[in-house]
This record gives structure tokens, C-alpha cells and sequence, in this order.
């Protein structure tokens, strides 16, 4: 016989709940893969090596759903519109960019359900980023 939840238990969050660290770690490499290789997409990453970017995504992603919140820590509020300003973000490039994290989201074998979650909110993230014509 199992006891019952009382209050005091936290719920799982959504970070616990696709495998933490390690599942999105290896998202964000699978999609840092792709940019490498995108003509249209790499110029918008300064660093030669897209490690600081990818360290960066992962923070950003692990405290969005629930994880570690090393992100605010070290950086501060994301403003993620502010911080890519300096990019033409067109439809395209939001096109290439998606693809590039499906890539990384079906390298993660997710539960529908938490797949579906997860490639919701990266469909309105890069929707919102969208800051040029072209």
C-alpha cells in the first residue's frame, strides 16, 4: 500500500519531469549542431565557439522550466528580445532556428504530452523574437 501525497510534497516540475540537466543539455547540443552549419543562422553567434551560447541556452531552459535558476544568477533577467537586437531576426531565420530545435527535441524522445509542451513554448519564443522583414 502506497502512503498518500500529503501538502508538503512539491509536484514534479516540468524540468524533473523530461530528465533535467542531461535531457536539456542534450537538446541544445543536438541544436547548436544545426546552427553550426547554417549559413543563415550562424552569423547571428559572435563566439567562434558556440559553446558560450550553448552554456547560456541551457541556463536559460533549465530555469524556465522549473530547474536551477543559474540563468538570472549570472545574467540577470533574460530579455531576450533586448539581447538579440543587434540580429535580424526574420521570419526564415525563426524558420531555421525551429527546425534546428525539433532536431534537438526529437533527439530527446520526450512523452508526447511533454514534447508537445515543450516544442509549444519554443514555436511562441521564436514567434516573439521575430524583429525584421526579409
Amino acid at each position: 500500500m502506497t502512503e498518500p501525497q500529503n501538502d508538503t510534497q512539491a509536484k514534479e516540475t516540468f524540468y524533473e519531469a523530461i530528465g533535467g540537466h542531461a535531457t536539456i543539455a542534450l537538446i541544445v547540443e543536438v541544436f547548436y549542431q544545426g546552427v553550426a552549419q547554417d549559413e543563415l543562422l550562424k552569423p547571428m553567434y559572435p563566439e567562434e565557439d558556440l559553446g558560450p551560447a550553448a552554456e547560456r541556452l541551457t541556463m536559460f531552459l533549465e530555469q524556465y522550466w522549473g530547474g536551477p535558476t543559474t540563468y538570472s544568477q549570472r545574467r540577470g533577467h533574460p530579455r531576450l528580445r533586448m539581447r538579440h537586437a543587434d540580429y535580424a531576426v526574420t521570419e526564415q531565420a525563426r524558420d531555421h532556428w525551429l527546425k534546428h530545435f525539433r532536431e534537438g527535441l526529437d533527439a530527446a524522445q520526450l512523452e508526447p504530452e511533454l514534447d508537445a509542451q515543450f516544442w509549444a513554448y519554443a514555436q511562441h519564443a521564436a514567434n516573439f523574437m521575430i524583429n525584421a522583414k526579409g
